[in-house]
């Protein structure tokens, strides 16, 4: 007889792991569902008591339990969560294997789960500001802000290059591993650049690298090193004469490349000329730099001054520059022509006298005047007016001389009333007028004239004045001959000095031509038979239809003033010769 004895389990087996810490890694940021590993565990009893389910134990496992999840049954381990290596480089996770028998029979291992650092994060880069603007005329070294750089990665991927993209008058200095200073490293000029925006730039090593960029605004702050600055050294400034007090002569604008207020400008003037009191004669705006005129100025009495504007700011210290301002003072006709002596006397009547066979051309008389303006408001011109039907007189209108147009006749008054008008050409235009009567005297011995008047005393012609009038006509000789003989040398030796340096000469002739050649320049010289004994007069060429205008030569071989002769009257002195070296 056989007897089968069936020993029947009992629970008293528990679960053995094949490993009592398992060793796994994962990399940082791994998608969810990535396998991590697979614990295995065995029981020896059997049937269900050998059944064996997996748990992660709960005890301080929050954190675990949201990253990592467990197959009960598999033992596979997963990922389920996010993970972070720089929140969590590693992870210990408590497992328990558990059979199904009763009671159940349980076991523990431990697994550590290590996170592989990707480099999934940039630099950070601090920037600590040390100054708000930095002057302009800092040095070099002088410290703006300070910059310190961070890279959470581990490994080559936290290792960090820090640098500038657009360095500009600055540069990074290293201070200690990832801190660094951010220094002045060259001039600054506010006026021509007033902000930088300096890039600061953050590179890691790793695969790929990561960097970051930070824009540090430096501000540049003003300094007072730029004087005021005039366009022009020199101003010229016109103003008329007679103007109205306190008129406005010029506006004058310096400008500062500096600002607030060290680009504040005031003005002010220099006077620069000792012979008269600038106060006195023009007056500036400090604020706006307007010119204005404190007195009417007379172009007779000042004709152009000097002064100079002084331009300051108003930094510290204050700088100045100045300009140079030339007024010029137009001339206005103001000035009515004045007569000459002798008749110059005011309201007064005067008289010539001239002969009644006086030929067409006579001289009559000479009107000088003269006009206290300049340019054209002093350019007078004389014009004559007499009874209507007498048309016997003419006068030149440059010259002011008076002549016969034509000779005397039986119907011509015997005293003949002329006014003449001496005008200038400004605007408007002023005039003065003289009186004058012309008496016609039968013969000649009736002229009188204020030369040739003398009174003869009728005293017995003794024995002592006939002495005496010899003597007088024999000193008379012999002067006379001494002083054509002096002329006569001096000619000769003039006309051999001339004759070997070879000028240009330049000879007029009556016709209105003018010679040229390489040798002693001559001049003839012509005389009218009326012209006075004062005159020697030159003929330039053309002669007008008229009037000829001559040019009067005095003893320095100089050209003295213009004279006008009718050219009906002219006659050709060949004896007499001015030579003139030019």
């Amino acid at each position: 007889m056989e007897i089968r004895i069936i020993v029947l389990d009992n629970n008293d087996n528990y679960p053995v792991f094949s490993r009592t810490l398992y060793k796994a890694s994962v990399v940082e940021n791994a998608p969810i569902g990535t396998l991590v590993v697979i614990l295995n565990a065995t029981d020896a009893d059997e049937g269900t008591n050998s059944e064996i389910f997996y748990s992660i134990s709960k005890g301080d496992q929050d954190k675990i339990l949201e990253i990592f999840d467990l197959d009960a049954t598999s033992g596979a381990i997963t990922v389920k969560g996010s993970i972070d290596f720089e929140q969590n480089s590693a992870f210990e996770i408590h497992v328990e294997a558990s059979d199904r028998g009763q009671p159940p029979m349980a076991s523990q291992c431990k697994v550590l789960v290590e996170v592989i650092d990707v480099n999934d994060n940039a630099p950070e880069i601090t920037v600590t500001t040390l100054l708000s603007t930095v002057s302009e005329n800092a040095k070099s070294g002088t410290a703006i802000a300070l910059v310190s750089v961070l890279d959470r990665d581990h490994g080559k991927n936290g290792l960090v290059h820090c640098s500038m993209s657009n360095k500009g008058p600055f540069k990074l200095e290293s201070n200690y591993k990832n801190y660094y200073s951010l220094v002045v490293d060259g001039p600054l000029d506010r006026e021509s650049i007033a902000q930088y925006n300096v890039t600061i730039m953050a590179t890691d090593e790793g695969t790929p690298p990561l960097s970051s960029v930070s824009v540090i605004t430096v501000y540049v702050s003003d300094v007072n090193d730029n004087a005021p600055h005039f366009p022009e050294p020199v101003i010229n400034v016109y103003v008329k004469e007679n103007s109205p007090v306190g008129g406005l002569l010029s506006t004058l604008s310096a400008s500062d490349a500096d600002i607030n207020e060290n680009s504040q400008i005031t003005y002010s003037v220099l006077n620069n000329n000792n012979k008269f009191s600038l106060a006195a004669m023009v007056n500036i705006n400090s604020i706006t730099g307007d010119i204005h005129a404190v007195q009417s100025f007379n172009y007779e009495e000042i004709k152009t001054f000097q002064f100079n504007v002084l331009a300051t700011d108003s930094g510290v210290p204050p700088l100045s520059s100045n300009a140079t301002v030339n007024v010029f003072i137009l001339d206005e006709n103001d000035n009515s022509p004045s007569i000459l002596p002798p008749y110059s006397e005011h309201g007064s009547v005067n008289t010539e006298n001239i002969p009644y066979s006086a030929e067409a051309g006579y001289f009559v008389a000479k009107i000088r005047a003269v006009d206290a303006d300049s340019g054209y408001n002093a350019l007078l011109s004389y014009h004559i007016s007499e009874p209507k039907g007498n048309n016997l007189f003419r006068i030149g209108t440059s010259s002011g001389e008076i002549r016969t147009k034509r000779r005397m006749s039986d119907n011509d008054l015997k005293t003949h009333p002329l006014i003449v008008s001496v005008s200038d050409i400004g605007e408007p235009s002023l005039s003065a007028t003289v009186s004058i009567d012309v008496v016609v005297s039968e013969n000649a011995g009736e002229l009188k004239t204020q030369f040739r008047h003398v009174t003869v005393k009728e005293d017995s012609f003794s024995d002592v004045n006939l002495y005496l009038l010899i003597a007088v006509v024999s000193v008379s000789v012999i002067f006379l001959i001494s002083l054509i003989s002096l002329v006569a040398v001096k000619c000769h030796r003039t006309d051999s000095n001339f004759s070997g340096y070879g000028a240009p000469m330049i000879t007029t002739h009556p016709d209105g031509s003018w010679s040229y050649s390489k040798s002693t320049q001559q001049y003839d010289v012509c005389f009218s038979s009326d012209t006075l004994k004062s005159d020697v007069v030159v003929f330039p060429a053309p002669f007008p239809a008229a009037d000829a205008e001559l040019i009067s030569i005095n003893g320095g071989d100089t050209f003295q003033r213009t004279q006008t002769l009718p050219n009906k009257e002219k006659v050709r002195t060949t004896a007499f010769k001015t030579h003139l070296s030019l």
